[in-house]
């Protein structure tokens, strides 16, 4: 006998990702992923294909002061987040989290 699937054909499955911050489970296009480039720097993804070890945050400002001041971000991309490297993060997402923030209010 052959097994069915419980899902319909035709229906695609949605990536989800977890906020390192919040583990908030959320749509993966809804998460912004930060990347640890093979030169060791902490990078935003904007693309979601850049070659590296990902980790992803939600687009709110807690979010993001958690991951960045705590050592949770540090953890998930397995190395040292340098202090110049924190702060060009923290002004490059200024724009990403304002822009949802506005948004939803």
């Amino acid at each position: 006998m052959k097994k069915t699937s419980a899902s319909p054909v035709g229906v695609r499955r949605v990536p989800q990702r977890t906020c390192v911050a919040c583990r908030r489970v959320g749509v993966k296009r809804e998460l912004v992923r930060l990347v640890r480039n093979p030169a060791g720097c902490i990078e935003i993804d904007s693309t979601g294909k850049k070659q590296g070890r990902g980790a992803y945050i939600c687009p709110d400002p807690a979010c993001w002061d958690k991951a960045l001041k705590g050592k949770q971000l540090e953890l998930h991309l397995k190395c040292r987040l340098a202090p110049e490297n924190r702060e060009q993060l923290i002004k490059d997402s200024a724009g990403l989290v304002k822009g949802v923030v506005s948004a939803q209010g």
